[in-house]
């Protein structure tokens, strides 16, 4: 599966955005996806995961109760909806997707986008 994360952009502190994940391939019902951010120099983390049927998400403590993942796999598209944004959040987005068990670590994902920047302003 390929995919495509877009959405990105400047937004105030308090602010929202929606990120879209686009997928190529007809299996794409197949995997789960998941978001994940990168702030300049610091390490890739999980952001929010959503099972192939939708039935599960998760969320990392930092962003529960402002942020909701979902997908439309009949459109082949994941998203995730960001709300409160907080300066700390600037970062590049990525989607990724993995057909095996949730997992919190990238290194497990198989399948990336090519991330989309999000700048948070204070």
């Amino acid at each position: 599966v390929q995919l495509q994360a877009s959405g990105g952009g400047l937004v105030q502190a308090g602010g929202s955005l929606r990120l879209s994940c686009t997928a190529s391939g007809r299996a794409f019902r197949s995997y789960s996806v998941g978001w994940f951010r990168q702030a300049p120099g610091k390490d890739r983390n999980f952001v929010a995961y959503i099972r192939y049927g939708g039935d599960n998400t998760d969320y990392a403590d930092s962003v529960k109760g402002r942020f909701t993942i979902s997908r439309d796999n009949a459109k082949n598209m994941a998203y995730l909806q960001m709300n409160s944004l907080k300066p700390e959040g600037t970062a590049v987005y990525y989607c990724a997707a993995q057909m095996g068990p949730k997992n919190y670590s990238p290194n497990y994902w198989g399948f990336w986008g090519q991330g989309t920047l999000v700048t948070v302003s204070s």
